[in-house]
């Protein structure tokens, strides 16, 4: 076995209940919710017990999936499985950041509970959306949403995967076109034009919050979203952070680089298994597991120990 990545999961993928049980199973969660629940009262019984719509408010959903992307990783690494890189998909960056030790796990809550509060007053200036592209290549995806009012592509998911993000009312037309050109859209559970312009206004005010924190090197690397490379010097973080918001993913191009660092292990932290999709999508030539519950954790420690 060669190096184990984890993978941070992102927004769209939480779920009612989310976290439950890691908070239950391991000590580390269950550290990492109480520390949340003195930052932000109420957030455990949101993951634990809240509706997928108040689950879907960026607000909420942000704080949320931090916990359960995090509390997974620190499972993870109780039972004795070492990451010897991260990487986080939009939001999952956050959390990837924290479990790195680039800020503290409580710092980490702080910054994305801010992020997502900025993020949620963005998404209410303008009526947006945003939707998978799948069966078509990216250039054409890209190419096609440029001919619509402001809409644009923003996620570089996999081969065959590009996600679109922008103006609601031009999502109709846009989507004919896709489907006309033999591809189809897949609309996203989340509440805003993400990664768009209709972000830069929260990525100022993210920028400026983040201009209080402090910042550390981090005991292994994160590779981030915008340039699929992995963090430099502390003193760039905030501002790779904060254009994050309103910049693509690179996510392809993430993974790829990984695996061409000799990566051939990633291991998903979070609600879900999107991300271990992609990765199926990208490489057939990689391990790839998923940790987001009790059940999953055990599974995954048990497979990993025996291939090492």
């Amino acid at each position: 076995m060669g190096k184990i990545a984890f993978l941070f999961a992102g927004q769209g993928a939480q779920y009612p209940g989310m976290g439950r049980s890691l908070c239950e199973t391991s000590a580390a969660a269950k550290s990492l919710y109480d520390t949340a629940e003195a930052i932000r009262p109420g957030t455990m019984a949101q993951s634990f017990e809240g509706t997928a719509e108040e689950l879907k408010q960026t607000a909420n959903t942000q704080p949320c999936l931090y916990l359960v992307d995090l509390a997974a990783a620190l499972a993870l690494e109780e039972a004795g499985i070492r990451a010897d890189a991260a990487a986080g998909f939009s939001l999952g960056e956050i959390a990837a950041l924290a479990f790195a030790g680039v800020y503290s796990h409580a710092d980490g809550f702080r910054i994305v509970t801010e992020r997502g509060r900025l993020m949620q007053q963005a998404a209410e200036q303008a009526d947006t959306a945003m939707c998978a592209v799948v069966k078509l290549d990216a250039q054409t995806v890209s190419d096609t949403a440029a001919q619509f009012p402001q809409l644009y592509a923003v996620n570089f998911n996999c081969p065959g995967q590009t996600v679109v993000s922008g103006l609601k009312t031009s999502m109709p037309d846009f989507q004919a076109k896709i489907k006309e050109l033999g591809g189809k859209c897949i609309p996203l559970a989340v509440s805003a034009a993400f990664h768009s312009p209709f972000m830069n206004a929260a990525a100022a005010e993210f920028g400026a919050f983040l201009a209080s924190q402090t910042f550390s090197a981090g005991r292994i690397p994160v590779y981030a979203n915008r340039n699929a490379e992995p963090y430099e010097a502390p003193d760039k973080a905030a501002q790779t952070m904060s254009a994050q918001i309103s910049s693509p993913v690179r996510w392809q191009t993430t993974v790829e680089n990984l695996i061409a660092a000799g990566f051939d292990t990633f291991i998903e932290v979070g609600a879900g298994k999107t991300l271990s999709g992609l990765v199926k999508k990208i490489s057939a030539d990689v391990r790839i597991f998923n940790v987001e519950d009790a059940e999953s954790l055990a599974n995954t420690v048990k497979a990993v120990t025996e291939a090492c």
